[in-house]
């Protein structure tokens, strides 16, 4: 549905500049509060239209201090990655704003109209879905994203080419385009009207409307700061423990084979992942001492220390509180990095942060679409994700628990935390079952791993990893 654009009066400029900066100070203040919200400005728009002056104009009106900017110049896509991707590390904080020059529209718009190898319209909409999606999740997590496109006609385009200054025609390579080419203005026009339906569009032949439209209408965006729902609709359906998880196998690995075949596995899981052009992420999860060191140590044995990364996921940083929830994730895995392994992972919104109450209910049960995606567009841009739980009996986590405290090379590995966080058994296992429920999906399964042996755990989370890669 086309959003029904915004109609403003001018204002006398001074008391737009005090309502502006009040908004961008209330704003600030609701960091950490329930009101809580960072602020995206995507601007986008045909060149010579007045982006940069009208984002000029907008810096002096209000406190340039926290009114940050980015201008980047339109990336191609590529296989690897979405094209939200790069930009996901400038995603800001509560209470602060961004405005985003370069971003994934102009990426999209660069790639439909790249000369070589443009994208068709299949393709076209493929990205534009995850671009939404992505926005979606941000709004989702209080990020406010709002879109502007600076429109200007062919034939004032024109004129202003004619007036500009030649020294001046270096910042007006916007995707590559030969503005006095008809048919270009004319193809970028009907590409970006498929996706500007809930943009602001601002008309930039009339310098001051245009400059005072872009203002009022970051200052409408400013002031609105809504409590967050606190509570869940409807009542959430528990989904079912699978035995696995309330009875692990306890079955033991023969001492005489589990050498030679571990020595075997190593060495085929390290070829299959240096051979295979995807992205590999490995996460793993489960209860505390179910072995998930031991067996990320077996993973990495053939591998040179170079090719892959491994990412220890504790409680999240102060700074990163005040971002998405998956944030922290997003900006991890970069298309250089081959190899990637969790020990813990985003998995923790659905698991420890339900548990122990930090997540609210809208929280973690939103939670659960958001990682999907966030999956499903790895999966699409050449990544294969291994997702592992480590299967251990209360019995046996016990015993490990006394080993690492009667062991004084191991005794680091228990925490008063650790003992406090089996009263919580029960209700770990319920969170993992509607985790399996809701996140197991074709192209990234769960695999469930018991690890009462964790010589057959090592083995078997090899043979996991194998299968995932199609190279069993």
């Amino acid at each position: 549905m086309r959003m029904e654009q915004p109609q403003f009066q001018l204002m006398d400029e001074d008391q737009l500049s005090v309502e502006l900066i009040d908004a961008q100070y209330n704003l600030k203040k609701t960091r950490g509060q329930k009101n809580a919200k960072s602020l995206v400005i995507l601007v986008n728009g045909i060149e010579l239209a007045g982006k940069g002056e009208a984002v000029k104009q907008l810096r002096e009106w209000v406190d340039p201090r926290y009114l940050r900017v980015k201008a980047d110049k339109p990336q191609l896509a590529g296989p690897k990655q979405t094209l939200w991707q790069p930009y996901a590390r400038f995603i800001p904080a509560e209470g602060q704003i961004m405005v985003l020059f370069g971003n994934w529209y102009s990426d999209l718009l660069g790639s439909a109209m790249q000369a070589e190898s443009p994208l068709s319209d299949a393709q076209f909409d493929e990205y534009l879905q995850e671009m939404q999606a992505f926005e979606q999740d941000l709004k989702n997590n209080h990020v406010d994203v709002i879109k502007v496109w600076f429109d200007l006609s062919w034939k004032v385009l024109q004129k202003r080419l004619d007036a500009m200054d030649p020294s001046e025609t270096h910042w007006h390579q916007l995707h590559g385009l030969d503005w006095r080419n008809r048919k270009e203005y004319d193809t970028l026009q009907r590409l970006r009207q498929r996706f500007t339906e809930d943009w602001f569009i601002i008309d930039g032949e009339d310098e001051q409307q245009r400059d005072q439209q872009f203002a009022q209408y970051i200052l409408s965006a400013l002031k609105h700061c809504p409590d967050h729902p606190a509570r869940a609709k409807g009542r959430w359906k528990q989904a079912k423990i699978p035995e696995q998880l309330k009875h692990p196998s306890k079955t033991q690995a023969q001492p005489e084979d589990y050498k030679p075949e571990l020595k075997k596995l190593t060495a085929k899981v390290a070829k299959a992942m240096r051979s295979d052009s995807r992205n590999v992420v490995i996460l793993f999860e489960g209860m505390d001492a179910a072995g998930k060191g031991g067996a990320i140590k077996r993973i990495v044995k053939k591998l040179d220390p170079r090719e892959y990364e491994i990412h220890t996921i504790a409680a999240p940083e102060k700074y990163e509180l005040s971002r998405p929830y998956l944030w922290r994730f997003w900006t991890k895995l970069q298309t250089d990095d081959d190899i990637c392994i969790f020990d813990r992972s985003w998995y923790g919104r659905v698991l420890v942060e339900r548990v122990e109450g930090f997540s609210s209910p809208v929280e973690w049960q939103r939670a659960y679409d958001e990682i999907n995606r966030f999956e499903q567009s790895l999966v699409k841009h050449q990544t294969v994700i291994v997702k592992i739980w480590l299967a251990i009996s209360k019995e046996e986590q016990a015993a490990r628990f006394k080993a690492r405290e009667d062991t004084p090379h191991k005794r680091f590995k228990i925490t008063e935390e650790d003992w406090r966080n089996r009263e919580r058994w029960d209700d770990y296992l319920k969170a993992a079952a509607d985790m399996f429920e809701h996140t197991s999906t074709e192209e990234a399964p769960w695999h469930i791993i018991a690890s009462d042996d964790k010589h057959t755990a090592r083995v078997e989370v090899l043979k996991a990893i194998l299968k995932q890669l199609q190279a069993e």
